[in-house]
């Protein structure tokens, strides 16, 4: 069997999917097993951290994991660095046999941390027969350096291991996500995909043909060529509740406008402007068609990262509030700096839908439970085509990114 651990909502095993494959997870989130149920995959539901390893020994081929990121991940609070030495005596002692977990955990200050850890306790029990064949992980970029602990015990094991820094966009993925990567095999030399986009197109050379320009959200979102595309309203609000940001209404006038590349708000929810005299009120009236170009916001935080819609978008954060992707409009012709041209839209709430196709994930993918919590296992997920270039090889089959649906 191949062994998923915090298996999530199914980046790694839709990959294997469409290669042929299938796993088995472990994940604990509910809505996340209710999700991987639907979409037909084998699923335990368990904490990893309790489920015992015998089971699995002598008969799994690969392991994958990829533990929780918020005690780590730039979106939270991040004490998963402060814990960085526990985790890492963590590994160290399971590597050895010795279950220090409990005295380890209670000195933590994000009870997470330890998480990162375990999937060392698998490898050990799996190494003592030979097992797994290749190792496939993924993390945050902090948690290079545990890797590099991981890759130095599976090369005492007789590994061959790679591991650093993947940027999912170099992989056809419409978001410029990064991600701290371990490879690992013991019948083959270990290492890291070929990308196959850049951020500028390359040509063909002697040497082999070049790269494609990354996959912007709108090619990913199936909004054509034009460079003035339309969100879809979100119904009910985002993550964590709140009003909706356009009346229901307005769905179908957003959709249509959708398929024509453009959007004029509705009149009765285009704003006034700052300042206007009476006269350019009454010429601000025939301003319903101007039109706009839309760009998304990874968070409402200041330093949220925006992104134009012919671009991929940054790395997708949700799980709390303050982690919101909206949709954010600007003109896309010149307009008067005097606070007199037409009135910008409001910010449009990113649907699920979208977030999934940012993630690869294909457009009727069953997402189960709340807004916000397919938000939060969108926001958590493996992209399935980054996780598709990392498991191919140790698998022995070719890939073909047209098979990961990007187009709604």
């Amino acid at each position: 069997m191949i062994l998923d651990l915090f298996a999530g909502p199914g980046g790694w095993s839709r990959a294997l999917g469409v290669l042929g494959f299938r796993d088995i997870g472990l994940e604990w989130d509910a809505w996340a097993c209710r999700t991987r149920a639907a979409a037909g995959q084998l699923t335990v539901r368990a904490d990893v951290a309790m489920y015992p390893t015998w089971p699995f020994v002598g008969r799994t081929q690969g392991l994958i994991a990829s533990p929780p990121c918020q005690a780590w991940s730039m979106a939270g609070k991040r004490l998963g660095l402060l814990d960085q030495p526990l985790v890492h005596q963590a590994v160290e002692d399971l590597a050895a046999g010795r279950d220090t977990r409990d005295r380890l955990l209670a000195a933590c200050r994000d009870s997470r941390s330890l998480l990162a850890a375990e999937p060392m306790r698998y490898l050990h029990a799996l190494h003592s027969v030979g097992e797994p064949e290749w190792v496939a992980m993924e993390e945050v970029p902090d948690v290079l350096p545990l890797w590099r602990q991981y890759a130095a015990v599976l090369r005492s094991w007789g590994f061959s291991v790679w591991c650093g820094i993947l940027n999912s966009a170099d992989f056809g993925v419409p978001q410029t996500r990064r991600r701290a990567i371990l490879l690992a095999s013991r019948v083959r030399t270990a290492h890291p995909p070929t990308p196959t986009h850049a951020q500028v197109a390359e040509p063909d050379s002697l040497f082999g043909p070049g790269r494609v320009r990354w996959v912007s959200m709108a090619k990913a979102l199936g909004w054509g060529a034009t460079d003035r595309p339309v969100p879809t309203v979100c119904a009910g609000g985002g993550p964590g509740g709140g009003p909706e940001p356009f009346p229901s209404g307005s769905r179908k006038a957003l959709s249509d406008a959708r398929n024509r590349g453009t959007w004029a708000p509705p009149p009765a929810r285009t704003a006034a402007p700052r300042r206007r005299s009476a006269r350019q009120g009454n010429a601000l009236s025939g301003n319903a068609t101007e039109r706009w170009s839309w760009s998304l916001r990874s968070n409402n935080q200041s330093n949220g990262t925006v992104r134009r819609s012919d671009e991929p978008a940054g790395t997708l954060f949700f799980g709390h509030r303050a982690n919101e992707c909206t949709w954010v409009a600007e003109p896309s012709s010149a307009r008067a700096d005097d606070g007199t041209g037409p009135a910008v839209p409001e910010p449009i709430r990113i649907t699920a839908q979208e977030a999934g196709l940012l993630q690869t994930f294909p457009a009727d993918y069953p997402w189960a439970g709340s807004k916000g919590q397919q938000f939060s296992q969108i926001g958590n997920a493996v992209p399935p085509l980054l996780a598709g270039h990392l498991l191919a090889p140790h698998l022995g089959v070719a890939l073909d990114p047209s098979d990961f649906t990007l187009a709604a």
